[in-house]
C-alpha cells in the first residue's frame, strides 16, 4: 500500500501521510483530495510510497485524484523557494499553484476574454525606433539563458512595443511567454494590443477577475503549451510554463506585485527567480523603476536598456506646472489655473483628467461646534463620507453607517465634510461645466466587471470630456486627445510615516503626468501643491527620475533602509492590546537572543504600535528585523518562527512579512 506524503493549505508546519489505492503511480506533483478532519481539502502530494512514522492502520486514504495535469518539477521548486523564502508552511505556496478545482465539475470553457486566440493572419510587425529595436535585440540575444533585464523607459515611450516584438519573435520560435501586468483592469487593453501585433498568438489570460471555469481552462491551456503568451497578475507567476522562453514584467515597482495576505511574496521578485532556475531573460519594465531594481541595474547586476524619448514622434514630453494650492480651497478645491486651463481644452474638444487618490465624497465629516469627528468603531480611522450612496463609509475594514442627521455629541446639525474626494470633485465639475460630458473613475464606480472597459470605449470615441479618477487612471492607458492632467491633494502622502511614501508618490505622479500629450497634440501637467520646491514635485518638473532616484537612494544608504538592508516584519493583532504587547515583547526577546548569537549581523528593533494602531476591532503592533546581508537574515528567521511558534499562552494573530512593503 503506497504512502503519499502531501502539502495541504494549512498553517502546518509539516506534511501529511496518506495511503493511495493500490495500482495507482501517483507522482510527485499530483493533486489530491483528502479529509483532514471533518474537512475536505486538496493538497500537492510532494513524496511518493513513503515511509510513515505513523501506523498504517492510522493514515486515512486519498479520497479523489482531479483530472489535472500533476504540478511541474518547476513549478514545485518554486513553490519550495517561496516557502522558505518568505517563511510559509509549504501547503500554503502549493496552493498557489493549483487552479481553482470546483470548476472541474462542469466542462471548462475557455470563451471569455482569455480564449486561446486563432487566426490565420501573419503576425502584424511592430515599427520600432532605433531605441526600441536595439533594445528588443539585446533581450532576444540573450535567449535560452538568465538574463535579468531592467528596460528603463519614459511614459510613451514604447515598451509595450518592445514586449510584443521580443515576445513575437520568442512565440515564432516555439517558446512561450509569461507577461505580468500589475492591475486586473490593465489586461484587457494590454490583450488587444498583443492580438494586433501578434494575431497568430494563441493567449491565455490568468487573473482573479475570471471565472472558475475559465481560470481552469486558461491554466490548463498554459500547463499543455497550447498558449503561447500567458498574461496575468501576480498569481500567474506559478502557472505551469513547459516551454517557458521569457518572462516580462511590466510595470516592475507596482506595490500590487507585492501579496498582502497569507503567503506575502513578491511576484517580481519570485519571476527573477524562477527566470534563473529557468534559465530564460527576464524583463523588467517600468517608468519609475523601482529602487531595488534601480540599485541592481547601476550596480550591474541587471542590464539596463533606455528608451529616453516617446515612441510617436508626433509627441513630446507635458509641460508641467506646480501652482499655490491655498487659493482653491476658496474655489471648491480647483484653483483658477487649472480651471482655465479645462475651460480652454474644453473650447478646443480635447480631453482633461483630474486626478486625485482618495474616492468617496470627503475625507471626514466635523461638528462645526464641538469639533465632533465621524470615527469608526472598529479602526482608529476616520469615516469616510460618500454621497452614492449617502453612507459614512471606512475604507479599511469595511464598515458603514448612515451619515447623521446631527452631531451625536452636542445635536448641531452643521456638520460639515472635510476634503476632497472623487464624488466631491465630481460635483464639483458639473457644477462649473454644465455642459461637460464628465465620468468618475475610482473602485466605487467601476464595481461591475464590464465598467471600466465600458468607461475606456467611450473616452477613445470622445465621448468625454473630463475624467475624475484615482490611481486606476495613472498607468497603462494611452487616450490620444487627453491633454491636460490636473493633480489634486498630492500633497497627503507627504506626511507619511511609511517610508516608502516619497518614493511611490513620485511614481505615481510621473505616470499620471504621462497621460497627457501622446499624440501630436501637446500636453500639460498641473499639480495644486502647497510644497512647490518639494523634490518629488522638482523631478516631475525636469521629467527626471534619474536624479530623483540617485537622491533617494543615497537618503535610504544613510538611513540604512532598503534596498540597503533587509527587513522582516512580524505583525500581531488581538482584541486587547496588553495581549499584543505581551505576544510582541516575548517575540523580541527571542530575536534579541538569536541576534547575538548571529554575532551582530541581524539588528532588532522594539515593537512599537502599527501606523493604524487599530483595526476591524483588532489592536495592532509590530517589530522589524533587519540585516545589511540577505543571507544573514535568511538564516536568522527560521530559528526567530520556531520560537514564535513556541510562545506559550498567546493570544494574539500574527504574520512574518519578509521584505514587506512597507512599515504600516
Amino acid at each position: 500500500m503506497p504512502i503519499l506524503r502531501v502539502a495541504l493549505p494549512v498553517a502546518a508546519e509539516t506534511p501529511f501521510d496518506y495511503w493511495a489505492p493500490e495500482g495507482l503511480e501517483l507522482r510527485r506533483g499530483t493533486v489530491v483530495r483528502v479529509a483532514l478532519g471533518p474537512r475536505k481539502l486538496e493538497g500537492v502530494v510532494i513524496d511518493a510510497d513513503v515511509s510513515s512514522q505513523v501506523a498504517t492502520e492510522m493514515l486515512s486514504p486519498v479520497l479523489d485524484i482531479p483530472s489535472l495535469p500533476p504540478i511541474p518539477d518547476d513549478v514545485l521548486a518554486l513553490c519550495e523557494f517561496v516557502a522558505t523564502y518568505y517563511q510559509q508552511p509549504l501547503g500554503m505556496a502549493l496552493a498557489l499553484a493549483v487552479p481553482p478545482l470546483s470548476a472541474l465539475r462542469k466542462r471548462p470553457r475557455a470563451n471569455g476574454e482569455g480564449a486561446a486566440d486563432q487566426d490565420a493572419n501573419e503576425n502584424a510587425p511592430v515599427k520600432l525606433n532605433q531605441e526600441q529595436r536595439s533594445a528588443a535585440d539585446a533581450i532576444l540575444a540573450a535567449r535560452g539563458r538568465y538574463a535579468p533585464f531592467l528596460l528603463y523607459g519614459i511614459t510613451g515611450s514604447g515598451k509595450t512595443d518592445v514586449y510584443l516584438t521580443a515576445a513575437g519573435e520568442v512565440i515564432a520560435d516555439g517558446g512561450q511567454v509569461l507577461l505580468l501586468v500589475p492591475e486586473i483592469n490593465l489586461t484587457p487593453q494590454l490583450r488587444e494590443r498583443v492580438r494586433c501585433a501578434l494575431p497568430r498568438a494563441k493567449i491565455a489570460t490568468l487573473h482573479s477577475a475570471l471565472t472558475k471555469s475559465e481560470r481552469l481552462a486558461h491554466w490548463l491551456q498554459a500547463a499543455s503549451g497550447a498558449a503561447q503568451l500567458v498574461l496575468g497578475t501576480r498569481l500567474a507567476i506559478f502557472a505551469p510554463l513547459p516551454g517557458l522562453a521569457l518572462m516580462i514584467v511590466d510595470e516592475e515597482n507596482d506595490s500590487s506585485y507585492k501579496q498582502q495576505d497569507v503567503v506575502r511574496y513578491h511576484a517580481r521578485d519570485v519571476a527573477v527567480w524562477r527566470a534563473r532556475r529557468r534559465d530564460v531573460p527576464v524583463l523588467l519594465g517600468s517608468a519609475t523603476p523601482s529602487l531595488e531594481s534601480w540599485r541592481q541595474a547601476q550596480e550591474g547586476r541587471y542590464r539596463q536598456l533606455d528608451l529616453s524619448r516617446r515612441a510617436d514622434p508626433r509627441a513630446t514630453l507635458p509641460r508641467v506646472r506646480c501652482v499655490d494650492n491655498r487659493p482653491a480651497r476658496a474655489l471648491q478645491g480647483i484653483g483658477e489655473p487649472l480651471r482655465a486651463a479645462i475651460v480652454a481644452r474644453l473650447g478646443r474638444g480635447e480631453q482633461s483628467l483630474l486626478f486625485i487618490n482618495r474616492r468617496g465624497f470627503a475625507p471626514s465629516l466635523l461638528c462645526s461646534a464641538c469639533r465632533w469627528e465621524a470615527g469608526c468603531p472598529r479602526c482608529s480611522a476616520r469615516l469616510v463620507v460618500h454621497r452614492e450612496p449617502r453612507r459614512l463609509n471606512c475604507h479599511h475594514c469595511g464598515y458603514t453607517e448612515p451619515v447623521p442627521a446631527s452631531c451625536p455629541s452636542c445635536g448641531n446639525v452643521d456638520l460639515l465634510p472635510l476634503g476632497f474626494g472623487t464624488q466631491r470633485l465630481e460635483r464639483v465639475l458639473g457644477e462649473a461645466f454644465p455642459l461637460a460630458r464628465i465620468a468618475r473613475i475610482d473602485r466605487d464606480s467601476t464595481r461591475t466587471r464590464d465598467a471600466f472597459a465600458a468607461i475606456r470605449t467611450r473616452v477613445a470615441a470622445n465621448e468625454l470630456d473630463i475624467l475624475v479618477g484615482t490611481q486606476m487612471l495613472a498607468k497603462g492607458h494611452d487616450f490620444p486627445r487627453l491633454t491636460l492632467v490636473g493633480v489634486l491633494g498630492a500633497d497627503n502622502a507627504l506626511y507619511s510615516g511609511d517610508f516608502r511614501a516619497t518614493e511611490r508618490l513620485a511614481a505615481l505622479l510621473l505616470q499620471v503626468a504621462g497621460r497627457a500629450g501622446r499624440a501630436g497634440l501637446p500636453g500639460e501637467v498641473i499639480v495644486q501643491t502647497e510644497f512647490p520646491d518639494h523634490a518629488v514635485y522638482a523631478a516631475l518638473i525636469e521629467h527626471d527620475y534619474r536624479k530623483f532616484a540617485a537622491s533617494l537612494l543615497s537618503e535610504r544608504q544613510r538611513a540604512q533602509l532598503p534596498p540597503y538592508t533587509h527587513v522582516a516584519l512580524l505583525a500581531a493583532e488581538a482584541r486587547q492590546r496588553r495581549d499584543v504587547n505581551a505576544f510582541l515583547d516575548a517575540a523580541h526577546s527571542a530575536a534579541i537572543a538569536l541576534a547575538r548569537e548571529a554575532q551582530g549581523n541581524v539588528e532588532v528593533f522594539s515593537p512599537v504600535p502599527a501606523l493604524l494602531a487599530r483595526r476591524a476591532g483588532y489592536e495592532r503592533g509590530q517589530l522589524i528585523v533587519q540585516s545589511s546581508e540577505r543571507n544573514a537574515l535568511q538564516r536568522f528567521l527560521p530559528a526567530w518562527r520556531a520560537d514564535i511558534l513556541a510562545i506559550a499562552g498567546r493570544r494574539a494573530r500574527w504574520a512574518l512579512d519578509v521584505d514587506p512593503a512597507g512599515f504600516g
